[in-house]
């Protein structure tokens, strides 16, 4: 199949905006004192990526619409879910708490790196979605209609995950305890779960785009960051300090990342 050009500039072009976005949340932060904004920027910077890179791209209208509904479905629906489950609750998230009173009087400015950081690795996990609007077939391949169920399957996965989460903390008798219920009851972190099955759907969908046999690697890179980095580490600490003994036996007997059912022996499986 023919291939049109990538023009990398958009990607230059879309982190700058992404940057200068992140500097504007940051110096919103240091009115509201909370950094939790910073996951809504990120995840709305890559929404927007995606739009941009489907407006600007060199590729066909049908590869450039699937990838701009692609990413900017998904990270705008993260970034109001953030918004509105985090920024406008009112308390800034534990984990920042526990990062700005680690830093201490130095934090604006490490959360400044931090902001940036985040510009950073959203232009960069916008690049399938620069790829998808580069292809030129005017027509999906079959590898992308899997793509797109798949994406499908996990955005409603997630949404129910985060759903059962948020009913079982609106109950005040759950204060200071672990849900158990639903999907939670075979994975501790089913929203990263279905949330990295979506991933792997946006590597399948660039596949054959230029430069796309690379984006296979997006999902080894996205469980890495997931379960090593920024996402279970940081998460299952904070639960860990605000949960205490409770979360430990959740976590002997609950699988970390992929969906198993419960363990009765006292170690975690991940």
């Amino acid at each position: 199949a023919a291939l049109a050009s990538v023009d990398w500039s958009l990607l230059i072009y879309g982190w700058l905006a992404a940057s200068a976005f992140m500097l504007i949340l940051w110096l919103i932060q240091l009115r509201t004192r909370d950094a939790g904004i910073v996951d809504f920027g990120w995840a709305a910077s890559i929404g927007f990526l995606a739009i941009y890179f489907a407006w600007q791209g060199e590729g066909s209208d049908a590869q450039r619409i699937l990838g701009g509904c692609l990413g900017g479905i998904w990270g705008l629906r993260l970034a109001m879910h953030l918004l509105l489950d985090r920024v406008l609750r009112g308390e800034e998230d534990g984990r920042y708490q526990y990062l700005r009173a680690h830093w201490g009087r130095s934090a604006d400015a490490h959360l400044l790196w931090f902001f940036q950081a985040q510009a950073l690795l959203a232009a960069g996990l916008a690049i399938p979605f620069l790829l998808i609007a580069s292809h030129a077939p005017e027509s999906l391949a079959s590898l992308q209609f899997i793509a797109l169920g798949l994406c499908a399957l996990a955005v409603i996965g997630v949404s129910i995950a985060d759903r059962q989460l948020s009913s079982f903390r609106a109950d005040p008798a759950n204060k200071g305890k672990t849900c158990r219920q639903g999907m939670w009851r075979y994975s501790r972190h089913p929203n990263y779960f279905c949330e990295w099955l979506i991933w792997c759907g946006f590597a399948l969908a660039a596949f054959g785009a230029p430069h796309g046999e690379w984006m296979l690697l997006l999902p080894v890179v996205m469980f890495l960051f997931l379960t090593r980095l920024t996402g279970i580490p940081y998460t299952e600490a904070q639960a860990l300090r605000t949960r205490g003994e409770d979360y430990r036996e959740y976590q002997a007997v609950t699988s970390s990342f992929f969906p198993m059912p419960p363990s009765s022996g006292a170690s975690s499986r991940s």
